[in-house]
């Protein structure tokens, strides 16, 4: 056997086990135990970020989050239910990715968050309000994407550090900028053509708390996107694509002694139509989600709609 073949057949099993161990997660959601912020949503990659040539690319996006309806199961839910009252969140990335050669590459991405958060007082039973803003949970990741000639398919794979803070006062552990977690990070997506300009994609990612500080573990979670995107509108050299897609997100509950076990845990489904526009060296894309179907064990604070912008550049 040579050292191609043999290189290959490890590759297809650690691809076999990382997809039995998404299934397995999928499978058993009261094992692992998921924050109330629902922020995983912004770190999947959309059409715009997906790897597709040798080289790099930098990357600033802006998201927004303003959640300030109470949830029960399927519907919402009378405030008086929940202490917490509103979570305000403003989140700022920067990121680089370069692909060395057209089977592997790396991606970095560091967030600072602005969080307003309005929530009860226990002692006092008034309504207050914090302010906080701090780095957040920097991801590191590598790519392989050497599948096929193309580029069309790859998985991902990394891990999320503790970088942002969870010991600011007036906060819990499920409404901190970070988690206090190190987490194993695990995804996979596909490029495919369709007919005509047509062209659709998928994306998902596991994101699977390994390492906890101080009785909180945030719960398991998989964050995933499809859609398809029009590349047939051009103005000189600007390219523009139209993308509809869904949005998808599925969070186990969490767990450890500074968790609120019975208040956390969601399945969420998006519309996300967005707009991309791309001259070559840049790129902008941006899009708007808005729930379609929402469940939250206990009660949740949510947003009614979710806002990505993202500007890249290749080089």
């Amino acid at each position: 056997m040579s050292y191609t073949d043999a290189a290959g057949i490890r590759l297809r099993t650690l691809i076999t086990r990382s997809l039995t161990a998404i299934v397995m997660v999928i499978a058993t959601p009261d094992q692992s135990l998921a924050c109330a912020c629902g922020c995983g949503i912004f770190d999947v990659s959309t059409s715009s970020m997906l790897p597709t040539h040798e080289g790099g690319m930098v990357f600033v996006e802006y998201d927004f989050m303003n959640q300030d309806h109470n949830w029960q199961h399927f519907s919402g839910s009378p405030s008086a239910n929940n202490d917490d009252k509103d979570i305000k969140t403003h989140f700022f990335t920067v990121g680089a990715q370069y692909l060395f050669n057209r089977s592997w590459g790396v991606q970095a991405s560091v967030p600072y968050w602005q969080r307003h958060f309005t929530t009860t007082d226990e002692n006092t039973g008034d309504v207050v309000s914090f302010d906080h803003g701090s780095l957040g949970d920097v991801r590191l990741k590598a790519i392989y994407s050497g599948f096929s000639a193309d580029m069309s398919s790859g998985i991902t794979f990394g891990t999320k550090l503790p970088t942002g803070n969870y010991t600011q006062t007036g906060f819990d552990r499920d409404t901190s900028i970070g988690t206090g977690s190190t987490d194993l990070l695990l995804g996979a997506y596909h490029i495919g053509k369709l007919a005509g300009s047509w062209n659709w994609f998928a994306n998902g990612e596991l994101d699977q708390p390994v390492l906890i500080k101080n009785g909180y573990r945030p719960g398991s979670e998989i964050n995933a996107v499809t859609g398809v995107y029009y590349q047939g509108v051009s103005i000189g050299d600007v390219r523009i694509s139209p993308v509809a897609q869904i949005t998808g997100s599925y969070r186990l509950h969490d767990s450890g002694l500074q968790a609120n076990r019975a208040n956390s845990g969601y399945e969420r489904l998006l519309l996300s139509p967005g707009l991309e526009i791309d001259t070559g060296l840049y790129k902008l894309y941006g899009d708007v989600g808005v729930p379609v179907l929402q469940h939250v064990r206990g009660n949740q604070l949510t947003s009614n709609v979710f806002f990505k912008l993202n500007i890249s550049r290749s080089f």
